[in-house]
């Protein structure tokens, strides 16, 4: 079967997400739907994200890299059950958050809060 979602170095597949560019810039990472605990919608501001290209400040979430996050307002953190929440942001984070959101059994969101600094 095909993708479900593809751009900006997001891949939604039928059993898992694809982040590529998460370490540097030669490693994806790739999560089955069923090890996602949580995902947040979040707004992002200059120091909450929107100015990260890649990495993070804050050593409890990381961003993949994105040229493009600085001309985003909106992007996901998604919750493995691990100490460091990746932070990802889709092109359109409405398709890959309800694509997420039904794959790993997730109930709906309850909309979006200010993002953390990263």
């Amino acid at each position: 079967m095909g993708d479900l979602y593809r751009s900006n170095g997001i891949t939604c597949t039928d059993v898992a997400l694809r982040i590529s560019g998460y370490y540097f810039p030669w490693g994806a990472k790739v999560i089955p739907y069923s090890k996602i605990r949580g995902v947040q919608r979040v707004d992002m501001g200059a120091f909450t994200g929107r100015a990260r290209i890649w990495g993070t400040a804050n050593p409890r979430y990381w961003a993949n890299l994105d040229l493009k996050r600085m001309q985003k307002s909106v992007g996901l953190v998604l919750d493995l059950g691990a100490r460091v929440k990746p932070v990802i942001t889709p092109d359109d984070c409405d398709a890959v958050e309800q694509i997420i959101r039904q794959r790993a059994g997730l109930g709906p969101g309850d909309g979006s809060v200010r993002g953390p600094v990263i």
